[in-house]
């Protein structure tokens, strides 16, 4: 019956104001007393269960479920409405509180105000309300900080600082390829093509994508590999027995301990990426070929890791203008 009055409501939205589509909704609810029927209606928790299931569906990764379901639990447990009845005002109020009590960046809120706008747009979408609350709350603005990427000598260090030939191959493959680090240690053996120097990832939304990598890569690659005594069918294994498939966090704590040892800063596996993508643009490769390379469905994206090199510039300016 609710769905129905959702139908009714969206159906009539463009042909009335909004103090009259605010008393047709009374009007309605009144007389179909939905107000006995609350005890009875979906709860906070059987909707977000309901959210996660439909983006499990539409691929996203465990990761990212996490992530869904961390922030919106934390906003049912500080905001006790229900979900039908939040407010803008509320949820606003809660962005706010969020930024004072955890003193976090303008970034990370609107990460948080991200994820709780893409439940609230499905909420609509499936006609569980009928308009979200967060369509008002707009993109916080942020500082535009300029991020570092590791230089061509950083990354021989890092080379000559790995003890273990696996590890030399982790970071030639993140550098060569610009995987993400999910990427990366879902790879199997077979889908390494050593002749035409690629392999084939599959990215968010279980995307399938073709990615390259340069004859460095090619010979450590082969070397871990023939040093390897295990029978595993991935590509990147732990350094013990019983060599089972490395996760994300074996390959991040790995990267960054080793940049620590060699005194180099914030040395994490999607600087890789970063690195890759501004190093290509710098030697004139098409935004687009980078978008693709990156699996990137939107431009936008990829403008973000084009970070232009200001020794470029510079030789732009003397070249052209001086």
């Amino acid at each position: 019956m609710e769905e129905k009055i959702v139908a009714i409501m969206n159906e009539m939205s463009e042909y009335l104001s909004v103090v009259q589509m605010k008393k047709l909704q009374e009007v309605l609810i009144r007389t179909f007393a939905l107000g006995r029927a609350e005890k009875n209606e979906t709860s906070n928790s059987e909707y977000l269960k309901l959210f996660l299931d439909a983006k499990k569906v539409e691929g996203c990764s465990e990761r990212t479920l996490e992530y869904y379901k961390k922030t919106v639990q934390h906003l049912l447990k500080n905001v006790e409405t229900p979900i039908r009845k939040m407010t803008t005002e509320e949820l606003r109020s809660y962005l706010v509180d969020y930024q004072k009590i955890n003193d976090c960046s303008k970034v990370t809120v609107d990460n948080i105000r991200r994820n709780i706008s893409s439940f609230f747009s499905w909420l609509e979408e499936e006609d569980y309300i009928l308009k979200s609350p967060m369509r008002r709350i707009h993109k916080i603005k942020a500082k535009t900080v300029v991020k570092e990427t590791i230089s061509d000598e950083d990354i021989e260090k890092l080379r000559d600082g790995c003890s273990k030939k696996r590890d030399v191959a982790i970071i030639d493959l993140l550098y060569s390829t610009g995987i993400r680090v999910g990427e990366l240690v879902n790879l199997n053996i077979q889908d390494i093509d050593f002749e035409q120097r690629e392999c084939i990832v599959f990215g968010k939304g279980e995307k399938e994508r073709r990615v390259y990598f340069d004859a460095k890569t090619k010979i450590h690659l082969k070397e871990y590999l023939n040093s390897r005594i295990d029978d595993n069918n991935a590509l990147i294994v732990s350094l013990d027995a019983p060599y089972n498939r490395l996760q994300i966090s074996g390959v991040e704590s790995r990267i960054r301990n080793l940049g620590r040892s060699l005194g180099l800063n914030k040395i994490h596996p999607h600087k890789f990426r970063r690195s890759m993508a501004t190093r290509a643009i710098d030697k004139g490769m098409p935004i687009e070929q980078v978008q693709k390379i990156l699996g990137h469905s939107q431009i936008d994206t990829t403008m973000q890791y084009a970070i232009v090199n200001q020794n470029n510039v510079k030789s732009s300016h003397q070249k052209y203008i001086a």
